[in-house]
């Protein structure tokens, strides 16, 4: 963990170290003042008659040290922020990057409020873990050790007060850290559910609302904050106990000194400037202890912090790029050979795809059709190898997926998930994330083989509409369009609809197959619906029945030949509706409506 850590210092390692060589020269003048004291009452105060000379000599030594250590301290502060702003810059980089390269199937291992939790108070923890290790982790042993050569320089009989009671101390404060610790690792885990329940009920704010839900979900966000709220209570009940065992230890310290003191200077054994000093070092000292404590478990904190965000950037990312990549996609042939796929395979998942064995020409029109959990999605999410297969092998413009550039192949696999997102900003901004250099002409070309442009050119600004984080100032449907017209912005060889005109009215529904089969005519265009209307003008269509092949063939054929379809046809027909394969997606649809 300290070596993936430690390598996101980068360009700020001058600056970490800087900072606590400016840390130690302030300790070392903040150790000289009591000494110089020390000499200007011995030599200055307490001698017959006063010595006006030794007295402005020594003030203005002490006066030297006070602002070479303020300067230190002021440079070493500098240096601090500046090493752990951009430590944590490089961190929240690093994993986005990370994050960015994530297959699906790494994504699926981190909910998203962990990353964002990662991301955001993991970091800061351990960002301010590395300023206190820049500052109090030196300034603390630094200035105790100091003190107490200091200490037992000026007397070893009254130091030896300071030795015992960093013994005890020691001790003490070591079983306050040991009982706060695992709270504090606790409350992370706790503030991961805290992210979810607020990002849940933010993106989902239309539906409590519709739902009249809000007391449930304020009940909710309650619960995730009382919970971190007992951790924190806890461990700060713990802490806090830090403060009167000190005090208790530098008041005791102060009597000891006083009294033992007192005899030594009757005894011309000890100064008055020598006890004063001592007096000083009493307080560096214990203090200097009670801040090591402190750094302890504001370190324990960080230290499961740190191991979250190592987590994200030790990940591999499951899908890479072959070492010779192919840079070029022919054409939209399609060929699954006796492929199998599981989720989480590696950890023994169930299959979800078994067998599947099939060939479509570049240009065809396939539909895809099958009950909830027989495979479509999982299907064509292979085709673009946001997942691999388990086995078999999937082939597009004739290579093996394995072979091709990632990107090169996601570039001509155009693919409208079932999940429809649009981002913060305007329509065009929203098209050209199927292409950047999209010319205006091109994007309205786009939404009107989409049939998005009707309802674009009725907003007053048309394209430059503005879209509210997820689309939430559009239907559900026009949502769709402006998704299917972002994918054909990308020229792909292969077009992929997930059932992504499930929200549009059927004349739409079929507007838009007619215009995707008549001006995209060499483009593969895989259709994923729950109607039999969307795909039975399709060249093919394929069944999936939990997840293998039932059939593949055409309308006519399927009919005469394949009983679930036949079923599911006469099913929709008859009843005059556009009934689903089984009461789940019928209540699916009732949802999203």
């Amino acid at each position: 963990m300290l070596k993936i850590l430690g390598a996101q210092i980068k360009e700020y390692k001058a600056a970490a170290l800087l900072a606590p060589f400016f840390m130690i020269l302030e300790v070392l003048a903040e150790m000289l003042i009591p000494l110089i004291m020390a000499q200007l009452v011995d030599t200055g105060i307490n001698v017959p008659g006063g010595n006006m000379d030794n007295i402005v000599k020594s003030g203005l030594m002490m006066l030297g040290m006070a602002i070479f250590g303020l300067i230190a301290g002021c440079l070493s502060a500098v240096y601090a922020a500046k090493a752990s702003t951009g430590f944590a810059k490089n961190l929240r980089k690093t994993m986005n990057d990370n994050i960015q390269r994530f297959s699906f199937s790494n994504i699926d291992k981190f909910s998203t409020a962990g990353l964002v939790t990662r991301l955001t108070t993991d970091v800061t923890n351990v960002q301010n873990a590395f300023q206190m290790i820049l500052r109090m982790c030196i300034r603390a042993p630094f200035s105790l050790i100091f003190a107490m050569i200091a200490a037992f320089t000026v007397s070893d009989r009254i130091a030896g007060v300071y030795l015992i009671a960093v013994l005890i101390l020691s001790v003490i404060l070591g079983f306050i850290i040991k009982n706060a610790m695992g709270s504090f690792k606790l409350v992370l885990g706790k503030y991961d559910d805290l992210n979810a329940a607020i990002q849940e009920n933010i993106s989902g704010i239309r539906v409590v609302k519709s739902f009249v839900r809000e007391d449930y979900e304020t009940g909710r966000m309650n619960r995730a904050s009382e919970a971190i709220y007992k951790l924190f209570v806890k461990a700060e009940s713990i802490v806090v106990l830090n403060a009167p065992v000190m005090m208790l230890a530098v008041d005791t310290c102060i009597l000891v000194i006083a009294w033992a003191g007192a005899r030594l200077i009757v005894s011309n054994e000890l100064t008055t400037g020598d006890l004063i000093a001592l007096f000083s070092y009493c307080m560096n000292i214990l203090f200097s202890l009670m801040m090591l404590s402190m750094i302890f478990v504001m370190i324990s904190m960080s230290v499961a912090s740190g191991e979250r965000i190592c987590e994200v950037i030790k990940e591999e990312p499951d899908i890479t790029d072959p070492a010779e990549p192919v840079y070029e996609v022919k054409d939209g042939r399609i060929i699954f050979d006796d492929v199998d796929f599981a989720y989480g395979s590696a950890q023994g998942g169930e299959p979800v795809l078994k067998d599947v064995s099939l060939a479509i020409d570049s240009g065809e029109t396939i539909g895809i059709i099958g009950g909830t959990g027989s495979g479509k999605s999982s299907f064509v999410n292979l085709i673009s190898r946001l997942y691999d297969v388990t086995g078999g092998a999937v082939y597009v413009g004739g290579r093996n997926v394995k072979d091709y550039d990632l990107k090169t192949l996601r570039r001509n696999v155009s693919v409208v998930l079932q999940s429809n997102v649009l981002f913060s900003g305007t329509i065009l901004d929203n098209l050209r994330w199927g292409n950047p250099e999209a010319t205006m002409e091109e994007c309205v070309a786009a939404c009107r083989l989409a049939c998005a442009d009707e309802f674009i050119e009725s907003f007053p600004d048309k394209y430059e509409t503005h879209i509210e984080q997820g689309g939430t100032n559009v239907s559900g449907g026009q949502k769709q369009r402006l998704c299917i017209a972002r994918a054909l912005l990308k020229k792909p060889k292969v077009l992929i609809l997930d059932d992504s005109t499930s929200a549009v009215d059927t004349a739409t529904d079929a507007n838009i197959r007619k215009a995707l089969m008549t001006e995209l005519p060499d483009v593969t265009k895989l259709i994923i619906a729950q109607r039999v209307a969307s795909v039975k003008d399709a060249d093919r269509i394929l069944v999936l029945d939990e997840g293998r092949v039932s059939a593949f063939d055409t309308h006519e054929n399927l009919l005469k030949t394949n009983e679930i379809y036949k079923e599911v046809y006469e099913s929709q027909t008859t009843q005059g509706a556009d009934a689903d394969f089984d009461s789940s997606l019928v209540q699916t649809s009732l949802n999203q409506t």
